[in-house]
């Protein structure tokens, strides 16, 4: 049985009554909660710890969705290109998509809030020249043969995502279809005020209400086979209506076009440079989510209960890391942690009293089922997050999904209880103690601070080939020894003097994307600033393609700075010399051949650039100097401990520290050193499942060696 209590939420339901008591006492959990498609049991009322009740704003009353249709939520979706063989087209609407989830708008002036676009011309096609036929379905559009066009369309939310994701995963059969409703206008907003306190009344064994989340979901579509289609974790096109768009219009000064949205069918994905218009709407979204979820976490505390808003599902408009979330006012926040990244997406949030993250794996049937391995899963989310935790924890931990499925696996049950006791002594230890930090590290984007920590992320710590490379320098900071931020190219243009805060800068992923800003770099005042702060004494550092744009005879427009260029065929003319690889301390502690994941192609280097790694006269590795400053390009680095050893050092070279590395340092990069010289106290960690030794430096350089089992962690006093 746990020795200790308390930090733990776990999950119930009707059919795990006995059950539920005996994990509260074996685990040493103090908060119990719901799921989706589970109610509490009236036998746990009076349980000896907090009661969590998942509260979701925006269904669950199908009743008053079906009785305000007009009020139902919508979300902007484009079709296919369609190419037209004659001066006629027609275009279904629903095709590609899951008939139960989603309905087109007609009801609204489709001529005003519908667009149909001439997508070899980029034009608008006049609302003169095209019509929509209910009963087909299909949008009638005359046109010029040969050219391709879309159109884009809102259709209302019939069947709420992530009731329709949980119902298709686990099964459930004859389950009615959660419609979802729009708390944002007029009729909805009040009755969903009322609907709340009476919630509440009805409900006075619940200390917690976990709102799921507040209005709008994330962009998630589904195909005709009930398959995800495409999913955004930031995606705001779920977020409109015509009283949405037009209250936007009163606010913003000019018209909205669907367009702003649709972005040619990608709909402002975390990859794309984002739009003043869009921009716009988002602060816009802000402000008002902002607005009426306070209200709702006024009414919460005013009956004597907590507000915990989850970080996920409706959660769009209530960016964390933005000025506007602090004025929701509310107690918590609560994730899913995927790995570092995810968890320091939630620890790294202010304005709230605390944090907590729901560790993997859900329990769900998908991987709690014959053949599925929870404990392997639990294990690998364990380690992943803990790095993490050790730099900047959550207040608290816990589970999500049907306990009935979590109690067929005893092993899993046993390790959990590890877990969750390992977890309150890492808490106990480094809550509240600033660790010890080598230098600051600043990650330069056009989304900043916004998008913190979930860079290159899909959802859960989900990568896709093309972004793993790039997502796994996030992934290593997220448990690194560095004072990380996130800025934008908006934040220099505004203020250049920012880069004086911060001694390494860097600038990861692929060309002409938002992450390494494309048409930014045109900027003189920006890529002005950067050159200067690196000549001068800075650090930086390039990933991928960084800086990537072509622009005034250069692809990256920091070539001079990383002392490396891509061939993209316009200097092939041009004979490349420099090819001779060179030892370096980046590289001491590289065992065999780096893996750089995906890597780049054509990457040459400049005269004078000291190359460290390449293939097949392909740089994946160069270090170079510039004035004062120093660069380093990595042509991709995934996740690894062996990788983040050499990103560690990359950033200790780039900041002319190589003298301090022997400083709370591990020589072996399986295991890693916190220290907290605050409270007098720092850790060893084994981050694997095997026996590691290493030898372990301390902040005044003494070394002692040291023996480490599997996944172990040694506490000591400075």
């Amino acid at each position: 049985m746990s020795s200790t209590k308390g930090r733990v939420t776990i999950p119930t339901d009707l059919d795990v009554i006995p059950q539920t008591l005996e994990l509260m006492e074996k685990w040493g959990a103090d908060a119990v909660r719901d799921c989706d498609g589970t109610d509490f049991p009236r036998e746990l009322q009076n349980v000896d710890g907090k009661i969590y009740s998942t509260y979701y704003t925006t269904r669950k009353d199908n009743g008053w969705a079906k009785a305000h249709p007009e009020e139902i939520q919508q979300m902007y979706v484009m079709t296919p290109f369609y190419m037209s063989e004659t001066d006629v087209l027609r275009i279904p609407l629903m095709k590609g998509l899951y008939p139960d989830m989603l309905k087109p708008n007609s009801r609204d002036d489709i001529t005003r809030w519908w667009e149909v676009i001439d997508r070899t011309t980029g034009q608008i096609v006049s609302t003169e020249k095209w019509s929509y036929e209910e009963s087909t379905g299909e949008v009638t559009v005359l046109s010029i043969p040969f050219h391709d066009y879309t159109v884009s369309f809102l259709a209302y939310i019939i069947w709420d995502p992530v009731h329709m994701y949980n119902a298709v995963t686990n099964g459930w059969k004859d389950v009615e279809h959660q419609i979802t409703f729009d708390v944002r206008q007029p009729k909805t907003h009040e009755f969903t005020m009322k609907r709340l306190r009476k919630f509440i009344e009805e409900h006075p064994y619940v200390n917690v209400l976990r709102f799921t989340t507040f209005f709008h979901q994330f962009t998630l579509i589904f195909d005709e086979l009930a398959r995800e289609k495409y999913v955004d974790w930031y995606g705001y096109s779920a977020s409109v209506s015509p009283y949405i768009l037009e209250q936007f219009e009163r606010e913003c000064g000019y018209k909205f076009r669907p367009e702003y949205i649709i972005d040619q069918g990608y709909y402002n994905g975390q990859y794309r440079i984002p739009t003043r218009e869009f921009r716009d709407f988002q602060a816009f979204q802000r402000r008002e989510v902002s607005k009426i979820a306070r209200e709702m976490v006024d009414i919460t505390h005013e009956c004597g209960k907590e507000a915990m808003m989850f970080l996920g599902d409706h959660w769009i408009g209530t960016e964390p890391f933005l000025e506007e979330f602090a004025s929701i006012g509310l107690d918590a926040v609560v994730g899913s942690v995927g790995n570092g990244s995810t968890l320091r997406l939630i620890s790294d949030i202010e304005g709230v009293k605390y944090t907590e993250g729901r560790l993997l794996p859900y329990f769900f049937p998908d991987t709690f089922c014959e053949g599925g391995d929870p404990v392997k899963e639990a294990k690998v989310n364990w380690v992943t997050a803990r790095r993490a935790i050790l730099r900047k924890p959550i207040d608290r931990i816990g589970y999500g999904g049907y306990l009935k499925l979590a109690l067929d696996f005893p092993e899993f049950v046993d390790y959990v209880e590890s877990v969750c006791e390992e977890f309150r002594v890492l808490y106990e230890n480094v809550k509240g103690c600033v660790p010890y930090c080598v230098k600051k590290v600043a990650v330069l984007n056009c989304w900043g601070k916004m998008r913190a920590w979930g860079c290159h992320m899909v959802h859960h710590a989900l990568y896709q080939k093309q972004n793993y490379s790039y997502a796994g320098v996030i992934e290593a900071l997220s448990g690194a020894p560095f004072d990380v931020s996130f800025i934008s190219f908006e934040d220099i243009k505004k203020d250049p003097f920012i880069l004086n805060d911060i001694d390494v800068l860097l600038n990861v992923g692929g060309a002409d994307t938002a992450h390494t800003g494309g048409e930014w770099w045109c900027d003189e005042a920006i890529v002005t600033a950067v050159k200067k702060f690196v000549y001068e004494g800075g650090g930086v550092i390039g990933v991928g393609e960084p800086s990537g744009h072509q622009a005034n005879g250069r692809f990256f427009q920091l070539a001079s700075v990383f002392g490396v260029e891509e061939e993209r065929g316009f200097t092939l003319g041009y004979d490349k010399y420099n090819w001779d690889s060179h030892d370096h301390f980046i590289t001491e502690d590289c065992k065999g051949e780096i893996d750089f994941g995906e890597g780049q192609k054509n990457i040459y280097a400049l005269e004078g650039t000291r190359i460290l790694v390449e293939k097949e006269k392909e740089v994946q590795l160069a270090v170079n100097e510039f004035g004062k400053g120093r660069a380093v390009y990595i042509s991709g680095l995934p996740y690894s401990f062996e990788n983040s050893r050499m990103l560690y050092r990359s950033i200790l070279w780039s900041a002319h520290e190589e003298g301090n590395l022997y400083r709370w340092f591990s020589s072996n990069f399986n295991a890693e050193v916190h220290a907290y010289p605050a409270n007098g106290k720092f850790c060893v960690v084994n981050n694997t499942y095997e026996p590691q030794e290493t030898i372990v430096y301390k902040g005044n350089g003494e070394s002692f060696s040291l023996s480490l089992k599997e996944n172990e962690i040694h506490w000591y006093q400075i």
